[in-house]
């Protein structure tokens, strides 16, 4: 008899049970299928976005899964809205297990050398700077609870950038590099930190609306996407789905023994510096 089993759905529903995690902009696309995974994985979520609407949409969609959640505006830009997720989740919940950091902005779509002062402050602030203030706020309430796991969301970008975003990508390579910089200083405190670098994923992020957005440029320029499709092991664009197990993964007992780690999820596109 195999000394391998199979995890039934009892067993998945319990891997997270009793954790609060917190996962920022998770009210569509990547972050909200991660905070519906970890709920279905036991845990009680806590989402994010800056719009009330969106929050109360997330919400309520969630709970008619049954699933434990709650919700609130964060704009993790602003101090004051970091401090009030992390008082909110100990308020409610008296504790912090799991952070997930998915937060980004990308204003601008153009050659690097041109990108104004003002682009690079947002982005940085956001996307950098944003989720180190959130690690350092977490990390004493998270050693309260002997432990915990975080998350931080970069991109296969980090990798292979393109020319149009290069700030944007600029800091996703610098996630990598910052979760790098955190493990010496969490491992004694029984915290593990990794990242989640997806690929072209279908998500309104990558495919609307704004010009700003370079995924959108390649979905203009058919020949690109194809030749980036022939590239990949599996030809597809990715779901948000796709990213939401491993993260749960990392959340997860089955990975104590990982971290400083970057897990791809790019359906085998090229994804080394």
């Amino acid at each position: 008899m195999s000394r391998f089993v199979r995890m039934n759905a009892t067993d998945a529903k319990s891997c997270l049970a009793n954790k609060v995690a917190l996962v920022t902009a998770s009210t569509e696309g990547i972050g909200f299928a991660i905070a519906r995974r970890l709920a279905q994985d036991g845990a009680h979520v806590v989402l994010s976005s800056r719009k009330q609407a969106n929050v109360d949409r997330a919400v309520a969609e969630l709970r008619t899964e049954n699933l434990g959640v709650s919700g609130l505006v964060c704009h993790v830009g602003k101090s004051e809205d970091r401090q009030r997720l992390i008082e909110t989740a100990l308020e409610r919940h008296g504790g912090i297990d799991i952070l997930v950091s998915n937060a980004a902005v990308n204003p601008y779509s153009g050659p690097i050398l041109d990108t104004p002062g003002e682009v690079w402050d947002k982005i940085l602030d956001v996307n950098i700077k944003a989720a180190a203030m959130l690690v350092q706020s977490v990390v004493p309430h998270m050693e309260k609870r002997g432990g915990g796991a975080i998350v931080l969301v970069s991109s296969i970008g980090a990798y292979s950038p393109l020319s149009f975003s290069g700030a944007y990508m600029v800091s996703k390579t610098a996630l990598l590099g910052l979760m790098r910089n955190f493990v010496p200083e969490l491992k004694s405190r029984k915290i593990r930190i990794n990242c989640l670098a997806p690929g072209l994923i279908e998500t309104k992020f990558s495919t609307v609306v704004s010009s700003r957005s370079w995924r959108k440029e390649l979905r203009k320029d058919q020949a690109t996407l194809e030749k980036i499709m022939e590239s990949m092991g599996i030809q597809r664009v990715g779901q948000p789905s796709d990213c939401s197990g491993i993260v749960s993964f990392l959340c997860s007992p089955d990975a104590d023994y990982i971290t400083g780690e970057t897990i791809v999820v790019a359906g085998g596109a090229q994804s080394r510096l």
